[in-house]
């Protein structure tokens, strides 16, 4: 999804787009009002084939419009064969785009759908509905650059990620990482990248005076780092990032989730959060770090 290189003679710089999709229910529009109150020109519902146009006109001497979001979902006919081809079509004309995709527990999207009294868009049952978009929009995911999970999110929380994210974008915006501490026992995040185990470090849990604190106590910290698995363990990952950040970029990745998981990721995970951020900020990348769980007890 690189931008070709830009012809001498063209006076328009080349807007560009996001792609918003994902499931019913898992906050589409909310992520495309905070898009607009960013300065991004919005377009919900509008039919993959019509991309293509939108970008033309976008091109035009005077159009003044440089960050586009359109919303599409499987409202629109034909979904995929028509998105597929306007996104080669934007990528051959040299246009830049990312896709967001919004994405959320069955459990939370049936409470969501429960409360809003809404009809699914593609079924009476929510669940049949629910699962029948989650298996068209499988190819979708797989595809996006960014994924946000919002089973957790209020929508003000949703809000914040979508600005912390989007407001320091830029054309030559490098890979953005967020580093996620979590516990096996509220299950690994959705929206993970790389996930990284140290259920194999020594527990502070089992550390009578150390139990009640959190991993970000000078205490709890100075007891998982003086472990001799976590100095190996944090060598070898910094090695590893050496070789995954530059190809990352040049695969064009925009942004990158760790989730990094202990028992109850209260302890040993952010510890081990903490110095993975560091890491990545050494290597000059933007990083935001969520300790999911380190509350849950």
């Amino acid at each position: 999804m690189a931008r070709a290189e830009r012809r001498q003679e063209e006076l328009v710089e080349l807007p560009d787009f996001t792609i918003i999709t994902g499931l019913s229910g898992a906050g589409r529009s909310e992520a495309a009002k905070a898009l607009e109150d960013l300065g991004h020109f919005v377009v919900d519902n509008l039919p993959p084939a019509l991309i293509g146009k939108m970008a033309e006109l976008a091109q035009r001497p005077g159009a003044a419009v440089q960050h586009i979001a359109l919303v599409v979902d499987v409202r629109g006919r034909q979904f995929f064969s028509e998105l597929t081809q306007a996104l080669k079509d934007l990528a051959s004309s040299g246009v830049d785009y990312r896709i967001l995709f919004l994405t959320a527990d069955d459990d939370v999207l049936v409470r969501r759908f429960e409360a809003t009294r809404r009809r699914h868009p593609l079924a009476d049952r929510v669940v049949d509905g629910i699962a029948r978009e989650r298996a068209l929009l499988e190819s979708m995911r797989a595809q996006a650059d960014l994924v946000i999970d919002t089973s957790d999110l209020t929508v003000h929380d949703l809000r914040d990620k979508i600005v912390g994210t989007f407001s320091r974008q830029s054309r030559e915006a490098r890979l953005q990482a967020t580093v996620v501490s979590f516990g096996y026992k509220y299950g690994i995040p959705m929206d993970a990248d790389l996930v990284l185990d140290v259920r194999f470090l020594p527990n502070p849990h089992w550390v009578e005076e150390l139990r009640p604190l959190p991993g970000t106590d000078a205490r709890v910290r100075e007891y998982v780092m003086t472990r001799q698995a976590t100095r190996d363990f944090l060598d070898r990952f910094d090695e590893m990032l050496d070789v995954l950040i530059p190809g990352y970029l040049t695969e064009g990745k925009r942004y990158l989730t760790v989730a990094i998981g202990c028992t109850g990721g209260r302890h040993r995970s952010v510890v081990v959060g903490d110095e993975v951020t560091d890491m990545l900020r050494r290597r000059g990348l933007p990083v935001t770090i969520e300790h999911r769980d380190i509350d849950r007890g």
